[in-house]
């Protein structure tokens, strides 16, 4: 794969591989919305715990991607060996998440979790300022501003005053936000000079690798039950395969910022989603938190800075 760099500046509206690239984000979002369904499908009829499941979504994932970049483009799995080390980063961090996240859900509920994760696009908003100088905007202030709160609502209003937030609590559920950070800086840096289908493939088996020593102590379930098999592969082929494939292509031709800003809009499509499939009803609250995330997404796409310096790569 030969890497192509464009520079343009952008003087008025969205150029069109910018709002493809956007619309791929939030269609990325959509896919990984379906995991909280997945998950809790597979979890009703399979007694696995987190972190096994998250080891054989990553070692399956990572199986069928080999298997099929053999058999159609095999060229995509050559990399070059300075190039291990960035993709090893990239699965690594995926893996650490998991774990993380497992134990800030474990310490302080799911909501909180979700609530501390929703402060990355803060972190990756000053991050990608100091390293690529990406535009720090009043705009992208009140996108993540808005994504936040409406995050809070989503997750129920008295999510932060929760009586068991201890302080490993919170150091967990920032563990959470600065990891998921750091796998979107390392997977824009990965794009640079590789194809989104070669960077999630070698990301999955480094995940798989580092999830690897927790299985020995974990208990596997014997039996697999025809509706989680179904369910698994839903997980592995949309939410997985599908989500991170279609993000990671996004992350090419957009700001790190911007795409970390839009993918909060998996938190909203999640409460739709429980509500349509699970049948869990929307209090106001989430309705209002819904319509706030959705806002700040929107807010991205008033108007576009002018005169910002874009790097593309062609995959």
């Amino acid at each position: 794969m030969t890497e192509s760099t464009t520079t343009h500046e952008q003087t008025s509206g969205a150029s069109s591989p910018e709002l493809l690239a956007a619309f791929a984000v939030l269609l990325a979002t959509a896919c990984w919305g379906t995991s909280g369904i997945f998950i809790k499908l597979i979890l009703t009829t399979w007694q696995v715990s987190l972190l096994a499941l998250a080891f054989w979504r990553a070692l399956t994932a990572f199986l069928l991607m080999i298997v099929g970049l053999r058999l159609l483009q095999p060229s995509w799995l050559q990399v070059k060996r300075g190039d291990v080390v960035w993709l090893g980063m990239l699965g690594a961090s995926w893996g650490a998440l998991q774990v993380i996240w497992s134990v800030a859900v474990l310490l302080s509920g799911a909501a909180v979790a979700t609530v501390q994760q929703a402060t990355m696009p803060a972190i990756v908003a000053v991050a990608a300022w100091l390293i690529w100088r990406e535009s720090l905007t009043g705009r992208k202030v009140l996108a993540i501003l808005l994504t936040f709160a409406g995050t809070v609502f989503v997750s129920g209003l008295n999510v932060l005053g929760q009586a068991d937030l201890t302080f490993s609590g919170f150091l967990a559920g920032l563990g959470v936000a600065a990891v998921y950070a750091g796998w979107n800086l390392i997977v824009k840096q990965v794009r640079r000079t590789h194809n989104s289908f070669t960077a999630i493939t070698y990301s999955f088996g480094f995940a798989a690798l580092v999830l690897l020593p927790f299985q020995f102590f974990i208990p596997v379930p014997r039996s697999f039950p025809a509706s989680m098999v179904l369910n698994f592969i839903g997980l592995v082929g949309v939410t997985t395969i599908g989500g991170f494939l279609i993000y990671t292509f996004a992350v090419g031709r957009l700001q790190a910022s911007v795409a970390t800003i839009l993918a909060m809009a998996e938190i909203p499509i999640v409460a739709v989603y429980a509500f349509i499939i699970l049948g869990e009803r929307m209090t106001v609250a989430q309705l209002f938190g819904t319509v706030l995330v959705t806002a700040g997404v929107l807010v991205l796409s008033w108007r576009s800075p002018r005169k910002v310096p874009q790097t593309e790569v062609v995959s």
